[in-house]
């Protein structure tokens, strides 16, 4: 697959100018899409909760096209929104559950997912990030610190602790599981 080179500056600036700004708005969704889309899917887990959020990522953006300001890059600012979105979808599906323990479902899940078709070292794998808290799930599955620092507004530091604690916690569970 041919990457597609783009100029970040002009985008931003096609962005802002409302002649151009649904064809710029093509071009962002055409180049953003599959890593933002892998980006919550790794969170949510569904695929088909992930399109949701995807394409609630891309309508959040293109309503508040007006108001970015492009202090950080097109795709940090996507990635932001999208976490954010993410989030707030597995509040809200924590708050809906009525389970003792609120991980297990996304855990559970992994078992009727039809479009995940990994062994069981996989399956044990995606268990055990399921099973992280939320933010400690992100950092994991992020995994690049500076762009990480930038999306959440949080220090590396910080991240980076957050991270050793969720490989060690993964690293724990899997040997459980053994």
């Amino acid at each position: 697959m041919k990457r597609e080179l783009y100029d970040e500056q002009a985008l931003q600036s096609q962005l802002s100018d409302p002649t151009q700004r649904r064809k710029a708005f093509e071009i962002v969704v055409r180049k953003f899409s599959s890593q933002i889309y892998w980006q919550i899917r790794r969170l949510v887990f569904s695929h088909d909760d992930a399109d949701d959020i995807l394409q609630n990522t891309f309508m959040k953006a293109w309503s508040s096209l007006e108001t970015f300001r492009g202090d950080s890059k097109i795709s940090t600012w996507l990635f932001r929104i999208a976490t954010n979105e993410s989030l707030s979808f597995l509040q809200r599906k924590r708050e809906q559950l009525s389970l003792d323990d609120p991980e297990a479902s996304v855990v559970n899940s992994l078992s009727s997912e039809e479009y995940f078709d990994g062994d069981e070292a996989q399956r044990s794998f995606m268990q055990a990030i399921a099973s992280l808290p939320d933010k400690q799930r992100l950092v994991f599955n992020m995994r690049y610190f500076d762009e990480i620092s930038e999306v959440l507004g949080t220090s590396v530091g910080a991240l980076k602790a957050s991270y050793h604690i969720a490989v060690e916690k993964i690293t724990t569970l899997l040997k459980k599981n053994d």
